[in-house]
This record gives structure tokens, sequence and C-alpha cells, in this order.
């Protein structure tokens, strides 16, 4: 969930209004009942009767819908203990946390880039849930803290955001989040304390993470394939590479747990690289000799992402208004850069198609360069990663 620095940010995208989401199945509850910071156990939320027809609505075209999600089969899915907000000592919101009457279609995993703590007690799970709720309210202005459950290297399972828990036992309605820019009402953000980018997480958090997509998968019917990392949407190292390298295994042991079996293709999916400073190479080039099309690259490409290619990333991304314009090119940036390219023509997108081809060794390139067909000649195999957004309406904080 974390930048490149492991922080967090605001959204540079419009504040919306409530009254946007007008007739979008959005809820709006108020707080009632005890309101004292670590009393923070209110009742049920208000309209909690879910509204006729809205169980039967699907995801985007390509993106399987709730229907698609676990089954009859999936009924004997455990519940994981999960910790209650007012159970880890949560603060107040700010104002009471959007519901939207829709169901999520996909969870995105996150890694707090924080320590990675040998300390596995309760104790030091919900301290950490404490510091990151207080670094979303008071540093990044958010209402509550962004992501919807938290799970400590200790394997322990706190709420993150408020009501997230009742509304994922209804199975039919969502908190709106503050996890991802365009992916916090249509996905559920999960973040994982530590940082992967070296090491992989404890076999408790694993566990953990394991059994809560699996619950989360089964009541909100949520297919096992629509896991994702945090990168595969924007601009950032999270959930750290070895963590994101992990999701095929996690998309086929959650599977399990619901007595499902994935083909490899809906176990590994297509993602953009994740290219940053210091990266050499065949792809580098090719990203260079597209940002040189895009006009922010100036001399060669000569496959080295050095601080000039970090400046023209950077120059792309807020030319393009990323919500991370940090010089990591990841999944927010690399769908605007890698336009398509029709066969035969010549220039720098041209160029680097060539480049890639040849690094991949591919006999023929289709006559039409897409996106699916840029991420094949990156070498991710894979079904490709839908790009489903947010309705209008979320507020992003």
């Amino acid at each position: 969930m974390s930048d490149a620095r492991g922080l967090l940010r605001v959204t540079r995208r419009g504040v919306l209004t409530t009254g946007l989401a007008a007739g979008a199945g959005l809820v709006v509850p108020a707080f009632a009942g005890r309101a004292a910071a670590g009393e923070l156990e209110p009742p049920t939320p208000p309209g909690s009767a879910t509204r006729a027809g809205s169980a039967a609505r699907t995801g985007a075209d390509g993106v399987p819908g709730p229907a698609a999600g676990a089954g009859g089969r999936a009924e004997a899915v455990r519940a994981p203990y999960i910790a209650r907000c007012f159970e880890w000592g949560a603060r107040k919101p700010k104002f009471p946390p959007k519901i939207w009457d829709r169901r999520p279609i996909r969870i995105l995993v996150h890694h707090t880039a924080g320590p990675n703590t040998g300390d596995f007690s309760v104790g030091q799970a919900h301290r950490m849930a404490r510091g990151i709720q207080n670094f979303h309210m008071d540093r990044n202005g958010w209402l509550d803290s962004g992501q919807h459950f938290t799970i400590s290297r200790g394997g322990h399972i706190m709420e993150g955001r408020l009501w997230s828990l009742g509304e994922l036992n209804g199975g039919r309605r969502v908190v709106e989040g503050a996890h991802s820019p365009g992916q916090n009402v249509i996905a559920i953000g999960i973040e994982n304390e530590g940082t992967y980018t070296g090491v992989d997480p404890t076999p408790a958090l694993w566990n953990s993470l394991r059994a809560t997509c699996a619950y989360i998968c089964h009541r909100y019917g949520i297919a096992p394939s629509e896991l994702y990392g945090h990168r595969d949407y924007r601009n950032t190292l999270c959930p750290g590479d070895r963590l994101y390298g992990m999701l095929p295994r996690l998309r086929t042991e959650v599977a399990g747990l619901l007595n499902r079996r994935l083909s490899r293709s809906e176990a590994v999916k297509a993602s953009w690289p994740l290219l940053r400073e210091g990266d050499t190479g065949p792809l580098v080039q090719a990203a260079q000799y597209l940002l040189r099309d895009a006009g922010t690259l100036r001399g060669n490409a000569d496959g080295r992402f050095d601080e000039r290619t970090v400046t023209a990333v950077t120059e792309f991304q807020t030319a393009h208004r990323a919500d991370d314009a940090n010089g990591l090119l990841g999944g927010e940036s690399w769908p605007e850069l890698a336009r398509t390219v029709q066969a035969g023509r010549e220039g720098d997108a041209a160029r680097a198609v060539e480049v890639l081809a040849r690094y991949r060794k591919t006999e023929s390139v289709p006559d039409v360069v897409d996106h699916p067909a840029w991420q094949r000649l990156l070498g991710t195999a894979g079904s490709p990663v839908p790009a489903a957004e947010d309705p209008p309406g979320v507020l992003d904080r």
C-alpha cells in the first residue's frame, strides 16, 4: 500500500461530493451510540436490508462478477477470527465511512512497508493497527484507516476501516476504502505487516492471509483468481517483490479452500512489469523508446534506468495526472505509455516493439500491438489484469 518510500499519499484526483453518487447504490450511515475512543462497537449501519436486484450485479466485461465466485461447494469455508475496530483500540473516524450497495469484484494485497518485527504478539498487532490509523488520519487526512483489513506478522487479523467486517459478513455491500485510487469500492484492501521486497511473509501471516482471502471470496462471491497486488494498479513497489511473486500460489491455495481448482492461466496473471532506477536490459530500453515517443525522454535509449529515465517517467506521470508520479514505472502508467502500434509503422513506439521481439525471439508480431500483445512481449504470460475502476462518487480518503 506504500509508495517507494513506504508512505501513503492522498490521491491527486479531484474529490467528488456525495451528491454525485445519487442513484449509484450508495448508503451513507450516521454514527450512533458510544463515540469515545476505544469504544467503537457501533450498531449495524442503517439500511441493512439489501436493495432488490443488487445481488445480481456483475463485474465489468471480462471480469468475473459476484456470481462467478465460490459457489455452493464452499459452504464449509470457516470464518477466521477478525478483531473488530473497538477491540484493537481504534479511534472514532472523522465522519462515517460510505457504504455502497454492491459487492466488490476483487481483492488487493498490500504490505505496510514497515519493520519485519519478531514480536508476534496480539499487543504488537494492535499497536501496529493504531499506528496505521494514526498515519492515515493525521498525515494523509483520511477519515479512518484506508484498508479494509490488516494482518500482523503474528497472523492476527483485524478490521481496518470501521464497519468493513459487518458488511463482509453480510456479503452484499462494501465499505468504501482508501487503499488504492480507482479500486476503493470494487476491491477489498488487505494490509500485511512488514516489508516483503527481499523476504517472504511469516508462515503465520501467510496462513491468515490465505484464510482471510478465502472467507472474503466466499462471502462476496469473488473468484479466487481475482486476487491482485497493489502494483497491478499503481506505480508502487507494494506488496514487495517476494509477496507479489507469491500471488499465483495464493490464488491456487485460496481456490483449494473453496474446493476449486485453477488453471495456470487463472493462477498467473499477465501483469505490467515494475521498472525502477537501477534496472537494465531490453525491457528498460523498450520503455525508453516509448518515453521518447511520448516526448519526455531526450537522448539515446540505452537500456539503463538511470536518473535521466526516472525524470522522464516522472514527467510522463505528471503530464498524465498519475496518482503516483514517483519515477516507478508500474501498473498505473504502463497502460498509458504502451500505446497501440500498427504493424509496419516507423517511430520510437515501433522500435520498442522491435527490441522486445528480438529479446523474446518472437518470429511474428501481431498487426496491431495492443495491451495484451505488449504484455506478451514484456514477458508477463497469463490472463490479463482487468482494468475496471470504481464508480463515480468515490472520495478516495
